[in-house]
This record gives structure tokens, sequence and C-alpha cells, in this order.
């Protein structure tokens, strides 16, 4: 029997995600002056407004206000008109130094919390990812192409925008294709709504969609498209709704296909393992897949706050491993440094590489930012499963 799964992205404009990215942003400027800072940066965002909180210890300064305010110009909102552009909005600064009660275990070497984080990969994209989250995150990537373009033929487009994918998978668990598109964007006023649908949807199918996902696995149009299913979309961002800091960990993990520790990333510096063991057990995931030891594997590991070495590390390969999962557990254990220190210098993760991961997903992704997605023990696993 067939089966549909489904996932979400929203694009770089949601409220959410401009919150992520501002508290990336500044984490980004701190760490390129000070790799040893220890942030934790929450960004809030409304109508004409941005709050800056967490715990920020560092040697270095940054101007928290221009940095969020050129996120803000990056993403798009620099129109009076949209109630929340970079030029007008009000910054409000209330961060504090880390605690010295955490400070003592993370000098250490020591986890920055107590906490379980999981790492996935599956074989069926080339980016070892769940297929509806990569086409999700596609269809937003592009929809940002075409929206920043000089002459866009969708000049009509606002930075707010969300898309979620539907794809049929057959009783192995082999994608067969698209059942379902949705996407919901912003759009400046038109004066029929009937017209302004018809434009919009014609337009996504044209420069979006059909750029963004396999014309395989779109059929003849064999699927259902809804475009802003509740009418217009003029009233978006943060004017049109709240935006917070760590709001959608399954859009930035992998969409539901896979178990969610519950800590955000965005924000944090490497010494917080919601951020660095997630990025470590993607690492370890993807290559056990590459190596051909399984067609799916989901790690997790857990720590506890001020100790070094993980609490427990499990592998689980949904029946598809060469070998049982508790020898992969071994194996990993043994031969790979899961310690925060020797994630933090195994992957170089006190690098200001943070803000790019802060939009359309923190795995699946290209780029030197992204270490985790390198299949640099491929080799090693596969002659030591010899």
């Amino acid at each position: 029997m067939s089966y549909l799964f489904t996932s979400e992205s929203v694009s770089e404009g949601h409220p959410d995600k401009v919150s992520d990215q501002i508290s990336d942003a500044i984490l980004d400027s701190i760490l390129a002056k000070d790799p040893n800072a220890r942030v934790a940066c929450e960004t809030f965002v409304t109508t004409g407004l941005v709050v800056i909180g967490g715990e920020i210890t560092t040697k270095t300064y940054v101007d928290f206000a221009e940095v969020a305010r050129e996120t803000i110009r990056q993403i798009g909102y620099t129109r009076p008109e949209l109630r929340f552009d970079c030029d007008s909005c009000g910054v409000l600064n209330a961060v504090h130094s880390q605690s010295p009660d955490i400070s003592q275990g993370v000098d250490t070497g020591g986890a920055g919390d107590q906490g379980m984080m999981f790492g996935y990969a599956s074989d069926e994209t080339p980016e070892y990812m769940p297929m509806p989250l990569m086409f999700a995150h596609r269809l937003m990537q592009r929809l940002a192409e075409v929206r920043k373009m000089p002459n866009s033929p969708m000049r009509y487009l606002r930075p707010d925008s969300k898309s979620q994918v539907t794809i049929e998978y057959d009783e192995d668990g082999r994608p067969l294709r698209v059942d379902t598109i949705v996407v919901s964007t912003q759009h400046d006023p038109f004066k029929d709504s009937d017209t302004m649908q018809k434009k919009i949807k014609k337009d996504l199918m044209e420069h979006v969609v059909k750029q963004a996902i396999p014309e395989e696995m779109l059929g003849k149009n064999n699927f259902t498209f809804h475009v802003n299913p509740t009418g217009a979309f003029e009233i978006g961002g943060p004017h049109g709704d709240t935006g917070l800091t760590g709001r959608k960990i399954i859009v930035d993990t992998y969409g539901g296909k896979a178990p969610h520790g519950g800590g955000a990333f965005s924000g944090k510096d490497p010494s917080k393992v919601d951020r660095s063991a997630a990025y470590a057990t993607r690492h370890l995931a993807k290559n056990v897949v590459a190596a051909g030891l399984a067609r799916e594997c989901t790690i997790q590991v857990a720590y506890a706050i001020g100790v070094a070495e993980p609490v427990s590390l499990r592998v689980d390969t949904h029946g598809t491993g060469s070998l049982p999962d508790y020898e992969l557990s071994t194996i990993l254990q043994k031969e790979i440094d899961m310690t925060p220190k020797g994630i933090i210098t195994r992957l170089k993760l006190r690098r200001p590489i943070y803000q790019k991961t802060a939009a359309y997903g923190h795995f699946g992704r290209s780029g030197e930012e992204f270490s985790w997605e390198a299949l640099d023990l491929v080799k090693k696993l596969q002659k030591i499963a010899k």
C-alpha cells in the first residue's frame, strides 16, 4: 500500500525566520571577533519592533541594532507600508551575561545543557534528506530568488511566504510523485481578488514550481495545487504575526520525518549541544547512509550539563542496516569523539557560519559553511564495517 507524507517550509521573510536570522547574524558578528564567546541570543519581532534578549558573554562589542537592521534589509523589509522595515523599526536590547553556574561546567569542556539530540539521513534524495522537505525548501528559495530579481516577473511579491509538499511513497518507502503543493505568499494589493488569485497561481507554476521541482515528480501536472487558500495575503511578516527565535524547529531539521529533541539552534554558540550535537548526529547519520551501511538512519545522543562525554548514543537504521544497530552504535562510540570539544573541532564550529543556516533548513545544504554535510567518514566507516 502506498502512503502520503507531508513537510512544510517557510521563507526568510516569515516572522519566526526573521527572528532566527537576526539571532544568528548577531552570533556571527560576535564569533568573527571572539570565537570563544558564549552566546544564547533570542529575538522577538512584531509591528515596528525588534526585541533582542538572552545571555551573551564576550570580550568584543557588537552593535546589535545595526546588525538587526542590516539583516532585515537583506531579507527585503525595506518599505514603510509593510509596517515593519529596516530603517524605522525600534530595536530594544535586553541581553545579559551567562550564568556563572552554567559557565563553570562549560569552561571545563562539558556540555552547555542537558538534553537529547537527533540526526537523520535517508537515500531518497541526493542530499540524503526527506523529499517533501527538500522540495518545500526549494519552493521557498526559488520564490525568494524571483522576488529579488531586478526585473522580477512577480514584482507584486512581499517577503513572507510558506510552502507545503506532500509526496506519495510506495510500500517500500520509495517516493513516487508529488501529490499536493500548498503555497501561501504575501503580495501587494490587487483591485480584483479573482484576477489576483489566477495570476499568482499561474506565475507560481511557471516561475517557481516548475523551476524548483523535477518534472518527473510532477508528472503531467497531476497534483493538487493550493495557492493562498484563504484568499488575499497582503498583511504579513512581523506586522501580520509576531516572530520568535526557535519556533520553526521541524522546518529547520527533517520536516517531521525524524524525532526532535526540542532544542532550537539559532542564536546559540557551539558549546550548546542543542546545536552542535544535532549537527554532529546529522554528520554521522549521513555518512552511515552514504557508506552503504543503511538506507535510512536515525541517531540519538544525550548529554548531562557540564559533562563532556554523552550519556548515551543510539543508532536506528529502521530495518535497513547491513549491520545490527547495536554494532553500528558501538563503532560510532568507539571511533568518533562526541564530546562538545571534539564536535566543535571536527566540524570547525567556532566560525561565523550561522546566518546562512537560519533560513531554508540546517541540513541538506551545500557550501563550506555546512561542514556537517561532508562525506568525510564514508571510507573509514566502510573499512571498519568490513
